[in-house]
């Protein structure tokens, strides 16, 4: 049995041990975003919906399902609600969710409501939260002497999703291939090739020195995006409408 069999074995343990729908599974991390270690473990990340009659009660429900978190796989969702209610902050790791390109499985009501949950992203929110991840990673991470080399992806590559909102005014593709592609800088492309080289061929753990040009790059990037991002208008959408009916359309699969 490969992997991905076995995770959807897992799956269907989870919608029949916790009773529930699971509407999208996808893979998160290293592996959904293109330089997974021989080591990595696998992040797999679920929506899912209860029967209508639990959101109902008074007794309040836990909103998340903690499944497995081992050396091979760590398992978690969210339920539709706390979904939605994040989403209506412009919460970026569900647009990552949303749009990861490996996905275990996913109901035809996600394809449906992609697009109403796409619009409900809000490029200040977004840039916030890519350059917050990008300038925690590199004063934690980026300034010892000898370094992980993986932590170097945590810094550029929320610094690129940035970049790439401020042309495109959408979500950023989760594949960091496509972000580099797209809107690195020419004279750091080689260098993040290599990165990614390396990355691929040795443990989570591995170590190694600066890449001067790579800390020029992120410490540029992160003054000029701040920057922008602080004379950027609010662009969040304040309705609960549209929120209310996709969770309405989510509950009618468990009629």
């Amino acid at each position: 049995m490969n992997i991905k069999d076995m995770i959807l074995n897992k799956i269907s343990e989870i919608q029949r041990k916790e009773n529930i729908t699971i509407l999208h599974a996808v893979e998160s991390g290293s592996r959904a975003w293109g330089f997974a270690s021989p080591d990595s473990d696998y992040d797999v990340r679920f929506i899912y919906v209860r029967n209508k009659n639990d959101y109902l009660r008074l007794e309040k429900m836990r909103d998340v399902i903690e499944w497995e978190l081992n050396d091979i796989y760590d398992i978690n969702g969210w339920d539709i609600s706390k979904t939605l209610r994040l989403l209506h902050n412009s919460n970026p790791t569900v647009f990552e969710w949303i749009h990861s390109p490996i996905v275990y499985s996913s109901h035809e009501i996600i394809k449906e409501l992609t697009p109403e949950i796409d619009s409900f992203f809000s490029c200040k929110s977004g840039i916030y939260h890519y350059i917050s991840t990008a300038l925690s990673t590199y004063n934690k991470h980026i300034k010892d002497e000898h370094i992980k080399l993986k932590k170097y992806f945590y810094v550029i590559r929320p610094l690129l999703a940035c970049r790439w909102i401020l042309e495109n005014k959408t979500p950023p593709p989760v594949l960091f291939q496509q972000l580099v592609d797209a809107v690195a800088d020419d004279n750091i492309k080689s260098v993040i090739a290599e990165l990614v080289r390396i990355k691929t061929e040795v443990p989570e753990t591995e170590k190694g020195s600066h890449i001067s040009e790579l800390d020029v790059y992120i410490e540029n990037s992160i003054t000029e995006i701040r920057k922008y991002a602080d004379s950027m208008q609010d662009d969040k959408k304040r309705d609960w409408k549209e929120l209310d009916e996709m969770f309405l359309k989510c509950l009618e699969i468990r009629k």
